[in-house]
């Protein structure tokens, strides 16, 4: 029998962003690199590694982030505890929503997220460091 999704993904980042603060990419850029303020990337490594990363900013993977947040997991992160403001975006804001919803019920605050998230970020003119190129397999 057929699964039947009761909440979709677009509920669930609606009612995320009632939750949390959204920021303007404008914001966010002025926001860049002071002394209060952490910006959580939670992209996939390979979204980085393709698209490049904002400088400063603290790479958190999504799949990893309540574990990194709480002070009693084993793979807690120092910067989480922190007394800043965390800033989470993601490659289009969707992600980013429900991790800021997720941090800020953890009890990590003041959290907030990136509208339009990576892609809002670029077409304004934040300043991003270019990709990595992964190593490529050598051919025989």
């Amino acid at each position: 029998m057929p699964q039947t999704i009761t909440t979709g993904y677009k509920a669930l980042v609606d009612a995320a962003e009632r939750e949390i603060e959204t920021l303007a990419v404008e914001e966010a850029i002025k926001l860049a690199g002071r002394d209060g303020v952490v910006l959580v990337d939670i992209r996939d490594i390979r979204e980085l590694q393709r698209e490049g990363k904002v400088p400063g900013a603290f790479h958190c993977p999504r799949g990893m982030l309540e574990f990194w947040i709480d002070p009693q997991s084993p793979y807690h992160k120092p910067t989480f505890a922190e007394d800043k403001r965390f800033v989470f975006f993601c490659a289009g804001g969707l992600r980013s929503a429900l991790a800021a919803q997720i941090a800020q019920r953890m009890g990590l605050k003041p959290v907030a997220h990136i509208q339009g998230g990576f892609g809002a970020w670029k077409t304004a003119g934040g300043p991003v460091l270019a990709p990595e190129i992964p190593p490529q397999p050598k051919k025989a």
